[in-house]
């Protein structure tokens, strides 16, 4: 029951330039996805789907496996997860490349845990009515307290009322019920749900509830300059071995 791993790494990124091969603490952002895939000793293979040689070339570098560069179709910026996710499988099939689960790891979540990668492998294998395993944690902005704007007045998205008929969003947050969001650092699924579902999350997905900074996202300049401070304090638990790309 093999398990390969899929870092999708486009360049086309608009908020932070080149955001997958930003500079963290020396090292391409992309190669703490691929470091940790290998400490975890989980894949039999890992590939970065990327439309850029030059990310291509990076992530072998670290480690990767070789696989070919994703069509532009699949990398724009409305492109869908599911459509490189397709083309992907249907590389893995023509080259006869075998495996029953896959994870997705973004680049941009580089302090993930082997103890998640490990987790949501283990909660696949023991459930047959599962078909993904997605990493959320608990929402920082509870969506009782998210409004529209209609005729320019403020509407709540969501018109709940505690048991005093108080309206949620008048409500302290201790007396909300607790809700999820995902977080970009790990999704792990089962091949045969994707092809019969044709989408990544399947009909029914367990949740993997991350700690920490495990589920911390850059996707603003102010995420990567906090993210350069998070590995500082923690440069030896995300230590990468290999030499600086940069300065190879």
């Amino acid at each position: 029951m093999s398990t390969i791993a899929f870092i999708p790494a486009r360049c086309g990124s608009k908020r932070v330039k080149n955001k997958n091969i930003a500079n963290l603490n020396g090292h391409p952002l992309l190669a703490y996805s691929i470091s940790i895939a290998l400490k975890s000793g989980i894949y039999s293979k890992i590939y970065c789907i990327t439309d850029s040689k030059k990310y291509k070339d990076i992530s072998i570098y670290y480690g990767a496996n070789d696989f070919p560069i994703r069509p532009k179709y699949t990398s724009k910026d409305k492109s869908s997860d599911d459509m490189w996710v397709k083309w992907a499988l249907n590389i893995c099939k023509k080259k006869k490349i075998k495996f029953n689960f896959f994870s997705i790891l973004r680049p941009t979540s580089p302090f993930r845990s082997i103890r998640m990668i490990k987790q949501s492998i283990k909660d696949l294998k023991k459930n047959n009515t599962v078909d993904s395993i997605r990493a959320v944690e608990k929402t920082s902005i509870h969506p009782g307290k998210i409004w529209k704007i209609e005729n320019g007045l403020l509407d709540p998205i969501l018109k709940k009322y505690n048991n005093k008929k108080i309206p949620w969003h008048s409500c302290q947050y201790a007396e909300l019920p607790v809700y999820y969001s995902q977080n970009a650092s790990l999704e792990t699924i089962k091949k045969k749900s994707f092809l019969k579902y044709k989408i990544i999350s399947g009909k029914k997905i367990k949740p993997l509830i991350t700690k920490n900074i495990e589920g911390f996202d850059i996707n603003k300049n102010i995420d990567l300059e906090y993210a350069r401070i998070i590995i500082k304090k923690n440069n030896k638990k995300f230590a990468i071995s290999k030499k600086s790309w940069f300065i190879r």
